[in-house]
């Protein structure tokens, strides 16, 4: 199971409801494609330049006192790795990551994790102790 802050959930889900009311107010002229942090004035629906993500990024993990050394990209590896510690289909994780190409999301994205080790190393031992 994964310990998510609480706080965190909320703010995304308000985050969530915010932009279904934008998308709702600007349908004709807004970019849909499900991107949670938009533009609203210039390109409604396009995502936020990323150094701006990344600067506002920076300055709220300094508040945080976390490493500032964590970036967006950091997240969607952080995010990809716990799909896959969750058992999620790889072909749902290339959609969700927009890839075509299987061995892009194996070789850059999908992190083996220390507890899909741990479980593999229990199988396998499991395995030889039934034969």
């Amino acid at each position: 199971k994964i310990d998510v802050d609480p706080y965190i959930i909320k703010v995304l889900q308000k985050q969530l409801l915010f932009q279904k009311k934008v998308k709702i107010r600007l349908r004709k002229t807004y970019y849909d494609k499900d991107y949670i942090f938009t533009n609203i004035k210039e390109n409604p629906g396009y995502p936020f330049y990323i150094k701006k993500i990344e600067n506002r990024m920076t300055r709220i993990l300094k508040l945080a006192d976390l490493p500032v050394e964590l970036t967006p990209h950091s997240l969607r590896h952080t995010h990809t790795s716990l799909l896959a510690q969750a058992g999620v289909n790889l072909d749902l994780i290339m959609e969700r990551l927009g890839h075509e190409d299987e061995r892009t999301t194996r070789k850059i994205y999908l992190h083996v994790t220390k507890d899909m080790k741990k479980e593999a190393s229990i199988k396998f031992q499991k395995l030889m102790e039934d034969l």
